[in-house]
């Protein structure tokens, strides 16, 4: 996979789909890889003339990494309701900045942002202060950060936060597919075979459990993003689960309550994952909305 300089940073990338497709940058979650998602999802996408640039995000599959620094969460938290700005290596923000950067680095002058989860909440901050770079948003079983927010069920928090007891392969892989249990889609089986596929492919891509600590602060230290999005003027697409319990649907409804003249789509079953069946659903769900916002955009000649 190609690499690049953004932001001050190495970023690891990829691009697919036709030269000519529209561009959708695609933003992965907390701890999560770009290749931790079925590449059925990106091929679809690929089918329905979307160009999709995926990318590692700081510390994590073959991006920059910040060995050694470990934040404390409950310093983190502590700063953070005493209203001090928290001594962590980076924010959500500054990963905001890299996906606006990458697309600069890339010769992109705007793309569609979609991102998943925490890729989610770095797409509504691209969204909110790199707006030059946006043609839309798309944010998928996400949240707005909002307090007053139903939380994680404790398996599915557990399932983030608890690491696996050892790191060897096949206890790292025995334990994400336990973990993807407590919060995976309830309508569809659950895929032993594939899933335990595909983490050990990102396992043999990348073992780096440190980095998940670094991006939790992150998340920790950024504040609730509810007034902000109120004054979003972009196109933006909410995509949520029923069955999500890590993030609950909740957060995905009230994301589109904040986001004024959004579309919001609502999957009965989905949990916080991608199993190849809701491939179909979320993506026409996804290409359908890009190409709305793509005919509702002023022309190139007549912008200049």
């Amino acid at each position: 996979m190609p690499r690049t300089r953004a932001n001050g940073i190495e970023i690891e990338y990829e691009i697919a789909g036709p030269a000519d497709g529209i561009p959708m940058l695609f933003i992965n979650g907390f701890g999560s890889q770009m290749t931790s998602w079925p590449p059925q999802f990106y091929e679809a996408l690929a089918a329905k003339g979307i160009r999709s640039i995926r990318f590692d995000n700081r510390d994590v599959g073959l991006g920059q990494k910040w060995h050694g620094i470990i934040p404390d969460p409950a310093t983190v938290l502590a700063d953070m309701r005493a209203g001090q700005k928290p001594d962590i290596p980076y924010t959500l923000s500054d990963m905001a900045t890299d996906a606006a950067a990458l697309l600069t680095a890339l010769g992109i002058d705007t793309a569609h942002i979609a991102g998943c989860s925490m890729g989610g909440m770095i797409a509504q901050l691209v969204a909110l202060e790199h707006p030059q770079k946006c043609r839309s948003l798309i944010s998928i079983f996400s949240t707005t950060g909002d307090p007053s927010l139903p939380q994680s069920s404790p398996e599915a928090r557990a399932a983030l936060s608890a690491p696996a007891p050892a790191t060897d392969r096949a206890t790292v892989v025995a334990h994400s597919l336990k973990g993807r249990q407590a919060y995976c889609s309830t309508r569809w089986p659950f895929d032993h075979a594939f899933w335990a596929d595909l983490a050990g492919k990102n396992y043999d891509r990348m073992f780096y459990p440190e980095g998940t600590s670094r991006q939790m602060a992150a998340i920790m230290a950024s504040p609730p993003r509810t007034e902000r999005l109120k004054a979003l003027t972009l196109p933006t697409l909410v995509m949520h689960g029923t069955s999500d319990m890590l993030l609950r649907v909740e957060c995905g409804r009230h994301t589109a309550e904040c986001i004024p003249g959004s579309q919001y789509h609502e999957i009965e079953g989905w949990g916080h994952d991608m199993p190849l069946q809701a491939i179909p659903e979320v993506t026409d769900t996804i290409t359908a909305f890009i190409k709305r916002a793509e005919a509702k955009r002023p022309s190139k000649a007549a912008a200049e």
